[in-house]
């Protein structure tokens, strides 16, 4: 590894030693971006020692990392791996990520909604973990469905749909494989930087051209505070756009589930049920997000001189159908029964039910969405760890939400899993999760705020956290 000296400016050998970084950072020193590119490339390819890497992480969550290592560090992750070029697809590539939630399904609608409006949509996901959902366990409850396909697969799919969501290959970014695998076992995760360099290292390794983010905030979010959200928005659109991708991201209520379901193949069925144009009651906030992204994605992608252009558009596709046969087209070329959906409510057969009504009269006042999110998790939707297996029928339905007065006895959510036994614990968390009052709460912004590169720069200007 070589880099210039800061006198001459000429290239000069200079070993590198993963103690010295470590204690660099440790100090609270800048690391220059052959440092990082150092320690990333030991790490994906097994070079350094987990403690090692985990030392270094750590100093990074204690000390931060400023904006130029940020980028450094999102750039030689991206770089660690193969990546997909969609320039030949003659389309503009638009990509959506959300920070994650409960009951976030928009994937499903904004990626058919973007392709039936000329966007070419190379969507990389990810699965459950702790209590929030996967894209992927999702789409995986469709029988026959593949997630993990080549890049010439992902690229045949994206020629014929216009949209595919696969699963990150073992050869697109390693370096984040390693690096998130430890974060999550030394409490190195919520730093904004660490997440921003793992987030758009995969979306910048699908060879985008724009990027519209979802940033969550809210009881369910994983950043609860307003503030420490709108940082981690700003930060990933001024990243992103330095490594030359249009970025927007916006800020998206998590205060409460996005629609009525949560769970697995519950959440596609409310899906489907948007995409073939009906508008079942509580689907409403799902709907209007999706087409608020799917307007951005469109605008960015060229096909749209302003995001509301494209949310028209949007609505549009989503109306005649043409978004839903998009989405079906794309279940069969990979490899999934697209005919489930024709029988849609007789497949889900979860092994129990069980109604929570309400034990009194009020309006629902607050719902801890995070609990909410465990509940499902405790059903048998999602997984504490990795390599926990997901039941696809487990999941909650919810009959109400906040603000909505409800009745004593009203059932306000229908939990289904495998067995009876599995329904104490979520039981107890939705009863203590949802408060009822007598006043109705306060109204949230579905989006509350937008931040482009402009408003994003100007946040951060010297920033570091």
């Amino acid at each position: 590894m070589t880099e210039r000296t800061a006198q001459t400016g000429e290239t000069a050998a200079t070993p590198l030693h993963m103690i010295d970084l470590i204690r660099k950072k440790r100090d609270g020193a800048r690391m220059t971006a052959a440092e990082i590119q150092f320690f990333v490339h030991g790490s994906a390819r097994g070079i350094f020692p987990p403690e090692q890497i985990a030392a270094w992480l750590m100093a990074a969550w204690l000390r931060g990392l400023t904006r130029e290592e940020t980028y450094s560090l999102t750039v030689a992750m991206r770089d660690s791996g193969e990546k997909f070029n969609p320039a030949h697809l003659g389309r503009i590539a638009v990509d959506k990520h959300s920070t994650g939630g409960v009951g976030d399904k928009t994937s499903f609608l904004v990626a058919p909604i973007a392709a039936a409006c000329g966007v070419a949509v190379p969507m990389i996901s990810g699965r459950s973990l702790g209590h929030t959902g996967g894209t992927l366990d999702k789409l995986e409850s469709i029988p026959g469905f593949r997630t993990a396909m080549s890049l010439p697969e992902f690229e045949r799919v994206l020629e014929s749909c216009g949209c595919s969501i696969i699963s990150q290959t073992p050869n697109i970014v390693p370096a984040d494989r390693v690096l998130y695998a430890l974060r999550d076992r030394t409490a190195t995760v919520e730093s904004p930087s660490l997440i921003c360099a793992s987030i758009l290292s995969k979306k910048l390794a699908a060879g985008l051209n724009g990027l519209v983010l979802d940033v969550k905030t809210g009881s369910g979010a994983f950043m609860r505070r307003q503030e420490d959200a709108e940082f981690l928005a700003a930060l990933l659109v001024t990243t992103a756009e330095a490594c030359g991708v249009r970025t927007v991201a916006m800020l998206t209520d998590m205060g409460q589930p996005l629609g009525r379901m949560a769970g697995n193949w519950i959440e596609l069925i409310e899906s489907m049920q948007l995409l073939r144009g009906e508008r079942p009651q509580g689907s409403e906030p799902l709907r209007a997000l999706s087409l608020i992204l799917a307007g951005w994605m469109i605008h960015l992608g060229g096909r749209a001189d302003t995001p509301h252009d494209g949310m028209l558009k949007a609505e549009a596709v989503l109306e005649d159908g043409t978004a839903g046969r998009i989405f079906l087209r794309m279940v069969e070329a990979q490899g999934g029964d697209a005919r489930v959906f024709d029988q849609m409510h007789s497949f889900h057969r979860p092994g129990a039910r069980r109604t929570i009504e309400a034990w009194e009269s009020g309006y629902i006042a607050r719902m801890d969405t995070t609990q909410l999110g465990w509940a499902v998790q405790r059903l048998g939707a999602g997984r504490v760890r990795a390599s926990e297996p997901v039941d696809p029928h487990a999941g909650i339905e919810f009959h109400a939400h906040r603000g909505d007065w409800v009745e004593k006895g009203q059932p306000l959510a229908t939990l289904f899993a495998t067995r009876p036994g599995l329904f104490p614990e979520p039981e107890e968390l939705v009863r203590t999760a949802i408060r009822l009052a007598p006043q109705a709460p306060r109204a949230v912004e579905l989006v509350s705020r937008v931040w482009t590169r402009t408003n994003s720069e100007a946040l951060l200007r010297d920033g570091i956290r």
